[in-house]
């Protein structure tokens, strides 16, 4: 979306459509709508304080379990890790962290020398758990979590004891807790 004064709407226009950017999708429309609306909210700047509060606190505890957080830390939702240092390739980090039902990216790394389908990176972010309700403490302990099956990445022992606490954190914290009753039973 392209926010803009009225002078510069026909060179905006033509420099993105129809290139860059196809017809207006329903959809597409009602999702920017969504969003709009969104960040109107009082409680969106909290929100996204948190998000960073937690992408923080998630490359703390990563960085203090010995890995390479590629920019030292973040100031962002996501961060880029370096795996490769610990003998892990990106493809190989993903696919175990995804059987321990942590979802990460293989992401390629600056100067990165491993194929990007194969990379030396993950991509990790903050939004989608800090939805959830996560905080500082539980994101320090994904950490440590995600270390521990990096360390670990083919043994099924290790990745099945860090799935059994995820799945634990996440009944703490369920996708649609807004939906449920006092009683916990969903409405």
């Amino acid at each position: 979306m392209i926010l803009a004064r009225e002078r510069f709407g026909k060179a905006i226009d033509a420099s993105v459509f129809p290139g860059a950017q196809g017809g207006p999708l329903a959809h597409i429309i009602a999702a920017k709508a969504v969003c709009l609306q969104e960040v109107m909210e009082p409680g969106f700047v909290g929100y996204q304080k948190r998000v960073v509060a937690n992408a923080k606190a998630l490359a703390a505890a990563l960085i203090e379990e010995g890995f390479h957080v590629t920019s030292g830390g973040t100031d962002t939702h996501l961060m880029l890790v370096d795996v490769f240092r610990q003998g892990v390739r990106g493809k190989d980090a993903e696919l175990a962290l995804h059987q321990a039902h942590i979802t990460t990216n293989k992401n390629t790394i600056p100067f990165d020398t491993n194929p990007p389908l194969n990379p030396s990176g993950i991509r990790l972010g903050s939004p989608a758990v800090t939805t959830r309700g996560l905080r500082e403490a539980e994101m320090r302990q994904v950490g440590a979590w995600i270390a521990e099956v990096l360390r670990s990445p083919s043994e099924p022992t290790v990745i099945e004891g860090v799935k059994r606490r995820v799945l634990e954190m996440a009944e703490r914290f369920p996708l649609y807790s807004w939906k449920l009753q006092p009683s916990g039973v969903a409405r």
